[in-house]
């Protein structure tokens, strides 16, 4: 039996998300590392399928009719067949901290051969500040064996509270389909010992693999947007969510950290399926990147609601006459706040629930 640590970091604090549409036996790898943890999975495609999780895990499973009873006419706002599904894992949840893994990636190893608890460095990345207004050069200053670089501003040297940590992997890469196309026997093989904070004014492609986020901070915004069955686009769930999410943490002066840890990526998806799925984001992001380049929150903006209505209002004026599906994605945004204060009353004191009902 493996022990990983008496009391694992977080264990009352954080619930793992997985959308999946098959059983889940890729756990039994992560089991010395996730067993602590209650797991929220999202069960996609077919409501009628039964999904095994191996014995011994603490955790709630929703298909897709759980998500029509539980939210009713607003179930419209989360995608099907498409893992943006797991987005409602993130809404049901009541923990400060959320991790998100696809059901293919499986334990990296580090140069010297060991395990990479990937857990455990989201967590460290998350428990520590970030420094979106100044670039430190030897990457995160709140490493063990690193520190602010002379000339670093000392004002700076705080840091703000850490929203988001996205980490990377190793083995089958994140790439489009036509990259994938033409690269298709190409493997990531570079295993990197850097964690950095992302810029404040620069937007990234956030991958939701292997991702972690502070829930009760920037939970909210965490939409993956209308994707997969009846919509015209798929494949740009996680790159929506990372582009809002970017946004209002530039917007509120919060972090977004990027590096480890890395899982291995085993699974490479069918490039010419992806490319189906891709070829209008592939077409319309470079509309959407200037857009969010572009996007300016008042300053009465002062909560993740506030910021995500008024990026959706902007979504609809600016990138409505792109194509209609922005407006219906801008509605859907809206509609995914509405139900998300419904389930997190207290998240939000402007929620509209009267006398605060309790759940």
């Amino acid at each position: 039996m493996v022990t990983v640590s008496p009391t694992p970091l977080l264990k009352d604090e954080l619930d793992i998300v997985i959308p999946t549409i098959r059983n889940l036996d890729f756990l039994e790898m992560w089991r010395p590392f996730f067993q602590p943890y209650h797991l929220i999975i999202v069960q996609d495609g077919d409501p009628t399928k039964t999904i095994k999780v191996p014995e011994g895990f603490d955790y709630e499973l929703y298909n897709r009719n759980d998500i029509n009873r539980i939210l009713g006419p607003k179930a419209s706002c989360i995608s099907f067949k498409d893992s943006a599904c797991r987005c409602f894992g993130y809404m049901v949840s009541k923990k400060k901290y959320i991790y998100t893994i696809d059901d293919d990636c499986f334990v990296a190893k580090d140069p010297s051969g060991k395990d990479i608890n990937a857990l455990e460095q989201h967590i460290q990345n998350l428990l520590s500040p970030s420094t979106p207004f100044f670039f430190n050069t030897l990457y995160d200053p709140y490493r063990s064996g690193a520190d602010f670089v002379r000339g670093y501003p000392f004002s700076l040297r705080e840091g703000v509270p850490t929203a988001v940590s996205h980490g990377l992997w190793l083995n089958i890469p994140d790439y489009d389909a036509p990259t994938q196309l033409v690269k298709p026997l190409e493997r990531n093989t570079r295993y990197v010992d850097a964690i950095m904070t992302i810029p404040k004014g620069t937007l990234f492609p956030m991958c939701g693999m292997n991702l972690a986020f502070n829930r009760e901070l920037i939970g909210p915004a965490m939409y993956f947007g209308l994707m997969g069955d009846g919509q015209p686009i798929g494949r740009y769930d996680d790159m929506w969510a990372g582009w809002c999410t970017k946004v209002i943490c530039d917007h509120l002066g919060w972090g977004v950290k990027t590096g480890l840890p890395y899982i291995w990526h085993s699974k490479a998806s069918n490039p010419f399926v992806n490319l189906k799925k891709e070829y209008k984001g592939i077409y319309w992001q470079e509309e959407l990147i200037p857009f969010f380049q572009s996007v300016a929150l008042p300053k009465d903006c002062t909560t993740v609601q506030k910021c995500y209505i008024e990026i959706s209002k902007q979504v609809k004026a600016k990138l409505g006459k792109v194509d209609d599906y922005f407006n219906k994605l801008a509605d859907a945004m809206v509609t995914w706040i509405e139900a998300w204060d419904e389930l997190n009353p207290s998240g939000d004191i402007s929620a509209k629930i009267p006398n605060g009902a309790s759940k």
